[in-house]
């Protein structure tokens, strides 16, 4: 079992900044490859990014690419989400993922563990 708990959501300006983080606690968590996902009102849960189990390895939406940027402290057992020139459509509930697999994968079924979740808003 691993237990994802998220933290560092919040209202922001169009622009602005945020840093998600997520803390693992429970079976090995540098075994695990760490994904980000969103879902908006009304919307189906999307990818975000993902970090491998090493931190050498980083995939990203479209979307988000060259403003958000994952990274991962196995020391601390934490992964994190920089958010850089954030806009109004990145606004949803942020969820960390953990996935037992050598390979990034951006599928939520192929994740075995899941956060609550925290809110991110952007107001334009």
């Amino acid at each position: 079992q691993v237990q994802l708990v998220e933290s560092g959501g919040g209202l922001v300006q169009a622009g602005g900044s945020l840093r998600l983080s997520c803390a693992a606690s429970g079976r090995a968590f540098s075994n695990y490859a760490m994904g980000w996902f969103r879902q908006a009102p009304g919307k189906e849960r999307e990818f975000v990014a993902a970090i491998s189990w090493s931190g050498g390895g980083t995939t990203y939406a479209d979307s988000v690419k060259g403003r958000f940027t994952v990274s991962r402290d196995n020391a601390k057992n934490t992964v994190y989400l920089q958010m850089n020139s954030l806009k109004p459509e990145d606004t949803a509930v942020y969820y960390c993922a953990a996935d037992w697999s050598r390979t990034l994968r951006s599928t939520p079924r192929n994740y075995d563990y899941w956060g609550q979740g925290t809110q991110v808003t952007v107001s334009s």
